[in-house]
């Protein structure tokens, strides 16, 4: 699985954690920075990036990270065809795959520490959607607000 990867100064840590994580899981990573750590960056640039590779299917799943996970779902969503959420929770990491597809998940480095962060992780790139019937129809909608 191809797997984008971004984080701005507040998650750049935990992003390089992650990375390995990733590897572990016999993930192919697409690394879209940040590649240094620099407290002027801002989270939407490495977002927005991480979202367009996944909605142009270049990677299959996308992970960023900024300080609170807020902001980078807020701009992964704005991306036809992404959804995204922040997970500080294994349950609504998986869930969120199997039911409603997600694509990108989001985390907050200032909230969760590096343990759950890499049990999100794993969770997520294990989940598979599920398909079944109520989650098509559910998503039939969700995926009608892109038109």
């Amino acid at each position: 699985m191809r797997v984008a990867i971004g984080a701005d100064h507040a998650g750049y840590t935990l992003k390089e954690k992650l990375i390995k994580v990733l590897e572990s899981l016999n993930c192919v990573i697409e690394d879209i920075g940040a590649y240094e750590l620099d407290p002027s960056d801002d989270y939407p640039d490495f977002a927005i990036k991480v979202a367009n590779k996944v909605a142009i299917g270049d990677c299959t799943k996308g992970i960023v990270i900024c300080g609170s996970g807020v902001g980078a779902s807020i701009t992964t969503n704005k991306i036809r065809g992404i959804r995204s959420s922040v997970c500080h929770d294994t349950y609504s990491a998986r869930q969120g795959v199997e039911h409603d597809d997600m694509n990108i998940l989001c985390l907050g480095a200032k909230i969760i520490e590096f343990k759950i962060a890499k049990e999100l992780v794993v969770n997520f790139i294990n989940a598979k959607y599920s398909g079944e019937e109520r989650h098509e129809r559910r998503l039939s909608k969700i995926k009608a607000l892109d038109n």
